[in-house]
C-alpha cells in the first residue's frame, strides 16, 4: 500500500531512489520485456523506464532513444515526479511549458508525451514510465491504465532488490546490507560535508525474558521494537539488526545532539509501553544505546560503529536504560549528563 505522496520532499525522494541501487546498471529482461510490451501496445515509436536522479534523468531502459541519459532540467519526467497522477502532454508545442525545449525543437522531436510516476510504497516518485510520440496525440484512458499497470510492474521489480536484504523477524536491513549502505553515506557526508550519527540499540536482559518466558515472547519484544522504530524513525534513517537483540541505526545529515533525541524519544517510549503476553503478564522491557557522529572526523564505518559499540558499553555499566553519547563527539555538558542519566532529552 502507497503511503501518502512525499512530493515535497526531494531529498528523500533522491535517496529512496538511490536505496533501490539500479542506477547505471547493466540491461534487465523484466525491464527490456516490459519495453517492448509498451510499444508494441501503445504504438510509439519512444518509450522509456525514466529514473529521476539529483540532477540528471537516466534511462534504465528505452526505445527510440539515442541517448541514455539526459540534464533533468530539461527532462519532462521531472515533472512527471512533482505530482502523484499521470502527466500528459498531447501537443508540446502548443504548451508554453515545454515548447522552446531542445527536446521538443531538437532530437528526439518530442510533440505528445505520457508519463506515469513511479511511486515507491512510501510515498515518493523515483522516476517514470513514460510514452513519447513525433506529433500531437491524446492517449485514452484505457492506455493510461495500461501503462499504470506496467509502472506498477516496474516498482515491483525494484522492491524486489530489497526483499533479501531484510531480516524476516523485524523488517530491519541486515547486517551486511546495512553496512554496504551505510559506506555510501559515509562517502556522501565526506563528499558534502553533512553530519552523519550512528546509534547501536540493545534490548536489556532479553535473555532473562527467554529463559523466564519462552524464546517466542523474546521474538515479540523484538519484533515490537522493531516496529516502533520504522513508525517513529524518518523515511531516510536506516535501521538495520545485528544479530540478537541488537539494532543499529544511521541517522544522515544529523547532528550527534538530534540523533540524541530521536534515540531518547526511542528509548522512553519502548520502555514505558507494556508488552502483553500468553500468561496475562504485562512485560516492560528498556533500551540501552551507544551513539557516535563522524562530523568532523574522517572514520570508517567500522571505525564508528566501534566508537558506538563503546559507548554502548558504557551504558550498560551505567545500570541500562539509558543512552550515552561517544567521548569524541563535543556536546553541551548538560546534555551529555541528561543523556547519561537516561532522562529525555
Amino acid at each position: 500500500m502507497v503511503q501518502t505522496f512525499k512530493g515535497d520532499d526531494e531529498e528523500g525522494r533522491a535517496r529512496a531512489l538511490e536505496r533501490y541501487e539500479v542506477l547505471d546498471t547493466q540491461e534487465e529482461d523484466a525491464f527490456e520485456t516490459i519495453m517492448n510490451l509498451v510499444q508494441q501496445i501503445l504504438d510509439v515509436p519512444i518509450c522509456a523506464v525514466s529514473l529521476v536522479d539529483r540532477e540528471r534523468q537516466w534511462f534504465k531502459a528505452q526505445r527510440g532513444l539515442s541517448v541514455s541519459e539526459t540534464p533533468r532540467e530539461i527532462s519532462f519526467c521531472t515533472h512527471t515526479v512533482e505530482r502523484p497522477a499521470p502527466f500528459l502532454v498531447p501537443d508540446a508545442l502548443r504548451d508554453p511549458l515545454f515548447s522552446d525545449s531542445p527536446l521538443v525543437t531538437g532530437e528526439p522531436g518530442i510533440r505528445s508525451y505520457l508519463g506515469i510516476p513511479l511511486m515507491t510504497p512510501e510515498g515518493y516518485a523515483v522516476g517514470s514510465l513514460c510514452v513519447v510520440d513525433t506529433k500531437p496525440r491524446s492517449f485514452t484512458e484505457r492506455q493510461v491504465k495500461i501503462l499504470s499497470d506496467f509502472a506498477k510492474v516496474i516498482v515491483n521489480e525494484l522492491e524486489s532488490r530489497t526483499v533479501g536484504d531484510l531480516d524476516s523477524l523485524t523488517g530491519a536491513f541486515t547486517r551486511a546490507t546495512w553496512e554496504a549502505r551505510a559506506l555510501a553515506e559515509l562517502r556522501r557526508t565526506a563528499r558534502y560535508g553533512n553530519p552523519l550519527s550512528f546509534a547501536i540499540l540493545d534490548l536489556d536482559r532479553l535473555s532473562a525474558v527467554n529463559e523466564c518466558h519462552g524464546y517466542s515472547v523474546g521474538d515479540e519484544v523484538i519484533r515490537r521494537f522493531a516496529d516502533l522504530c520504522h513508525n517513529q524513525i524518518r523515511d531516510t534513517d536506516i535501521l538495520g539488526r545485528f544479530g540478537g537483540e541488537e539494532f543499529i541505526l544511521l541517522l544522515p545529515e544529523t547532528s550527534c545532539e538530534n540523533a540524541l533525541s530521536i534515540v531518547e524519544r526511542l528509548r522512553t517510549t519502548f520502555s514505558e509501553t507494556p508488552i502483553p503476553i500468553s500468561t496475562g503478564v504485562d512485560l516492560l522491557v528498556t533500551v540501552s544505546a551507544g551513539l557516535t557522529s563522524s562530523f568532523g572526523r574522517e572514520l570508517s564505518v567500522g571505525e564508528l560503529l566501534r566508537r558506538a559499540d563503546q559507548a554502548l558499553y558504557d551504558a550498560k555499566r551505567s545500570g541500562r536504560n539509558c543512552s550515552i553519547v561517544d567521548d569524541l563527539v563535543p556536546l553541551e555538558p548538560a546534555l551529555g549528563l541528561r543523556a547519561q542519566a537516561g532522562q529525555p532529552v
